[in-house]
């Protein structure tokens, strides 16, 4: 339990302190509402313990948020600790601005020649 500590502490060491603080405040074990957690974390992945979700499995409706941060690669392993009680788990990334979009190349062959009859 001491090394696990170290570990995120580690990890922390580079942030801003209020961030810290916040994210050990918000996980209290508490499901919300899908639109609550979006509204919450915007441009962030997102780990949900029992995930409340359609019958296809693919719109997610309610959870318990377990970890959130921008890095897709921290939610996965300081996350993973939090996943033991529960049955489920889902990851997705709340996008709410634009993807950049980058510009398209198109180019004109000078040496096409159409074929003559």
């Amino acid at each position: 339990m001491y090394l696990c500590s170290l570990k995120i502490f580690n990890v922390f060491r580079n942030m801003k302190t209020d961030t810290i603080e916040n994210k050990v405040e918000e996980f209290s074990g508490i499901a919300r509402d899908i639109e609550d957690i979006k509204a919450s974390y915007p441009d962030e992945w997102i780990l949900l313990g029992n995930p409340v979700m359609d019958v296809y499995g693919q719109n997610i409706f309610a959870g318990v948020v377990l970890y959130h941060s921008p890095d897709k690669r921290e939610v996965c392993y300081l996350g993973r600790p939090r996943i033991a009680g529960y049955n489920k788990t889902a990851l997705f990334f709340n996008r709410v601005t634009p993807r950049k979009k980058r510009p398209v190349i198109a180019s004109i062959f000078s040496s096409y020649k159409p074929l003559e009859q």
